[in-house]
């Protein structure tokens, strides 16, 4: 863990020393750019406000992320049972990723107002093509002798999806849910700044009307911690659930 995780924390540490050095010697204003110091004294004074902010974010966030692998799942594997449905999804699943989510979310808001149902679709639509395009490729990508060995003993479709298929398909799978969640994140921050009541989009929002850069920059920092707590769950997720993947890359 250390050997691994410790080259990472010492940049971070030199970066944050460094922003702190350069902030004291010039002076700069507090509401422009404050020092790691005080974002942390601060975020610290205000960790009620921060928590309050924080659960309606990590809810929508869940919800949204679990509408997303729903979707994602379904998709992917009547993809993989049609080929028909492949050749005409496919193309529509990439021409998902050039609608600018920046312009749909404010009609989402207006369409079905500032309840949870916009938050979940905006998540959702960020995070559902990784996950089913790593779904597509990682099925596509089985190992064909083992298909062919199955076939051979005399089992169905479904029976080769199920035993060969399909657990092929997880390292794939694990990929895409990794890049996905920090996606469900950023897009759950970003849905709350076009429209929300609370969370911790709204709450840097507020705080930046009322120039507390330092407020913003702690709510920032609550936000990557999220997302990397979120990932670092999937590493464990992955490993309950395939252990024989863990045990050939060790």
């Amino acid at each position: 863990m250390i050997r691994r995780l410790g080259p990472a924390l010492l940049v971070v540490g030199l970066l944050l020393a460094a922003w702190q050095v350069a902030v004291t010697v010039s002076g700069v204003a507090p509401q422009v750019l404050p020092s790691p110091a005080r974002v942390l004294e601060q975020g610290w004074a205000f960790r009620d406000a921060l928590w309050a902010n924080t659960l309606p974010t990590v809810q929508v966030t869940a919800i949204g992320f679990a509408v997303s692998l729903v979707v994602a799942w379904s998709v992917a594997v009547a993809v993989d049972f049609s080929p028909w449905l492949r050749r005409a999804l496919t193309p529509l699943l990439v021409a998902s990723q050039t609608l600018p989510v920046i312009a749909i979310a404010p009609l989402l808001i207006i369409w079905f107002g500032f309840g949870l149902l916009p938050k979940v679709l905006v998540i959702a639509l960020v995070t559902f093509f990784p996950v089913t395009v790593g779904l597509i490729e990682g099925f596509a990508a089985t190992d064909r002798s083992a298909t062919a060995l199955l076939r051979s003993m005399g089992a169905g479709r479904w029976q080769r999806f199920r035993y060969v298929r399909l657990p092929g398909a997880m390292p794939s799978f694990f990929t895409s849910l990794r890049i996905a969640i920090t996606y469900a994140v950023t897009g759950a921050i970003f849905a709350e700044y076009v429209g929300a009541r609370a969370g911790l989009g709204i709450f840097m929002q507020l705080q930046r009307n009322q120039f507390r850069t330092d407020l913003v920059l702690a709510a920032v920092a609550v936000t990557a911690a999220l997302s990397v707590t979120l990932f670092g769950l999937t590493y464990l997720v992955q490993r309950l659930v395939t252990p024989w993947y863990r045990g050939d890359h060790r």
